[in-house]
């Protein structure tokens, strides 16, 4: 892992979006379109968080091949693309990063546009995650399927970066 203090976040940000994933790999098709929210079905929330990631990273860096296209895919291909993003962030982020830096995005299709700092982009595209997985993990609920931890502190667990040890033990 690097030094980078942003590299904990942004590896949690895609262990926990996999983690999501994996338990909706077994739901039925009926089961996928299942409402998380006001976002809409489990399988579209899914896609949502990945192409927001990836959008996010091809914004930051204008790297074409951030670029990916995850509307209307099946499950696992969004975990896939997740994998490929994951390593994308771990780049961008392993490199000097002005956060006051500002990016400007602009949607071609209706022109609308906004310009922030790297250091709001980035905030943002960990809360997104953090909001649409807990709209998952709740559409989980409701079909009596335990959804996955995805918080931190059971991703330093799974990852060997965090030991627990219970009293007396």
């Amino acid at each position: 892992m690097s030094s980078s203090l942003l590299d904990a976040a942004f590896a949690h940000n895609v262990w926990a979006t996999l983690r999501a994933i994996d338990p909706c790999l077994d739901l039925s098709t009926e089961e996928l379109r299942t409402t998380s929210s006001a976002r809409g079905a489990i399988i579209e929330t899914l896609r949502h968080i990945v192409a927001d990631d990836a959008n996010d990273l091809f914004i930051l860096t204008g790297d074409p091949t951030f670029d990916v296209e995850v509307e209307g895919t099946s499950l696992p291909e969004p975990g896939v693309a997740m994998e490929r993003i994951g390593a994308g962030w771990s780049w961008f982020i392993s490199r000097p990063i002005d956060p006051e830096a500002m990016v400007r995005e602009v949607d071609e299709i209706d022109g609308y546009e906004r310009t922030a700092p790297v250091a709001f982009r980035l905030a943002q595209a960990l809360h997104h995650g953090t909001d649409h997985r807990s709209q998952i993990c709740t559409a989980l609920t409701t079909l009596g399927v335990e959804p996955p931890a995805v918080d931190v502190m059971s991703c330093g667990l799974d990852v060997n970066r965090i030991m627990e040890k219970l009293p007396g033990g």
